[in-house]
C-alpha cells in the first residue's frame, strides 16, 4: 500500500496485526504497532489493542500479555478480558484466570461465555464442585453452553454431527472407521491431548470422549463415502480443538486426504501431515 501511494488506514492494520497473531510473529506485531502511531499518526483503538493481546497470549508471552493490558491507555473490553483467561488457563495461571472471569461476570451477568469460562476454570483446577455450582446458575438463568457441532456436504445433501452423535443410519460404520482411525493413528505417533476434557473421568473415558468429537466423527463419515484421494471439506461451529487439529493432520497423511476445516477462528488446510496455520489458531 506504502508503495503504491496509499496510506493504510486503522482497518488495515487491524487485518495486519491479525495476521501477525494467527502467525506467531510476535516481533513484527510490535514493529506495526508501533509505526501505526509513529510513521501513520494512528491513533490504536481497542480492536488494535486486542490483536495485540491474542498474539502475545497465543506465543505464550502472558506474563508480557497482562503487563500490555496494565499500560492500556483504555479499558479493556471482555474480548481481551476472556482472550486473558483463555492463555490463562492454557499456561497454567488458574486462579488469576478465575479472579478476572468473576470480574467479568460481575460487569457481564447475563452473558453465557462468562460462565462457561468460570466452569472450565474449576475444571482445569480440578474443583468439580464448583464446576457444578456454576453450571446450576447457568440452569436457573435459563443460560446453557452452545454445543459444538461439525457440518459435511456430500452428494448436495448437508450432514450434521455432534459430540457421541449415533442419529445417523450409518452410525455402526462410522464408529467401526472411527476405531479404525485411532488404531491407525496410534501406531503413526498420535497421543490424545485428554486435558481438552474436562470432566471428571478416567484418562480412558477421556481418550472415548475425545475420539467422539464432531470432527472426526465428520472425517470418518467423510472417508467412508467418498473415493480415496478426495478431498474432504467440513464446517465447524466453534473453535476445533487442539486434539482434533493435532488428529486430523495424522489423518491427512495416513489416508493420503488433503481436509479442509472452517472453524470459528479461520481455514484449516491440512496436507501430508501438516496445516496450513502453522499451529496458530
Amino acid at each position: 500500500m506504502t508503495r503504491a501511494g496509499v496510506a493504510p488506514d486503522d482497518v488495515s492494520f487491524i487485518g495486519l496485526l491479525s495476521a501477525c497473531s494467527h502467525s506467531g510473529l510476535v516481533d513484527k506485531g510490535r514493529v506495526y504497532f508501533d509505526l501505526m502511531k509513529k510513521d501513520f499518526n494512528l491513533v490504536p483503538k481497542i480492536e488494535h489493542y486486542g490483536c495485540m493481546v491474542d498474539m502475545l497470549c497465543r506465543a505464550g508471552l502472558l506474563k508480557e500479555a497482562l503487563d500490555f493490558v496494565q499500560k492500556m491507555p483504555i479499558e479493556p473490553n471482555p474480548i481481551v478480558c476472556r482472550t486473558l483467561i483463555s492463555a490463562c488457563c492454557s499456561h497454567g495461571e488458574l486462579k488469576l484466570g478465575e479472579s478476572i472471569t468473576k470480574r467479568l461476570i460481575g460487569n457481564e451477568p447475563m452473558h453465557e461465555s462468562n460462565y462457561v469460562l468460570l466452569s472450565n476454570v474449576y475444571a482445569k483446577m480440578l474443583r468439580w464442585e464448583k464446576k457444578t455450582k456454576i453450571r446450576e446458575v447457568m440452569d436457573k438463568m435459563g443460560m446453557r453452553k452452545f454445543p459444538g457441532s461439525t457440518m459435511i456436504e456430500l452428494d448436495n445433501e448437508i450432514y450434521e454431527f455432534v459430540a457421541g452423535d449415533k442419529s445417523h443410519n450409518q452410525h455402526k460404520e462410522i464408529y467401526e472407521m472411527l476405531d479404525e482411525m485411532g488404531r491407525e493413528m496410534k501406531k503413526a505417533g498420535y497421543v490424545p491431548t485428554t486435558r481438552e476434557v474436562l470432566l471428571d473421568i478416567d484418562e480412558e473415558d477421556k481418550e472415548d470422549a475425545l475420539n467422539r468429537h464432531s470432527e472426526k466423527l465428520a472425517i470418518a463419515f467423510a472417508l467412508l463415502k467418498t473415493p480415496p484421494g478426495t478431498p474432504i471439506r467440513i464446517v465447524k461451529n466453534l473453535r476445533v480443538c487442539s486434539d482434533c487439529h493435532s488428529a486430523t493432520k495424522f489423518i491427512s497423511k495416513i489416508y493420503n486426504r488433503e481436509i479442509m476445516v472452517r472453524d470459528r477462528n479461520r481455514f484449516h488446510h491440512f496436507k501430508d501431515g501438516f496445516c496450513s496455520c502453522g499451529d496458530f489458531w
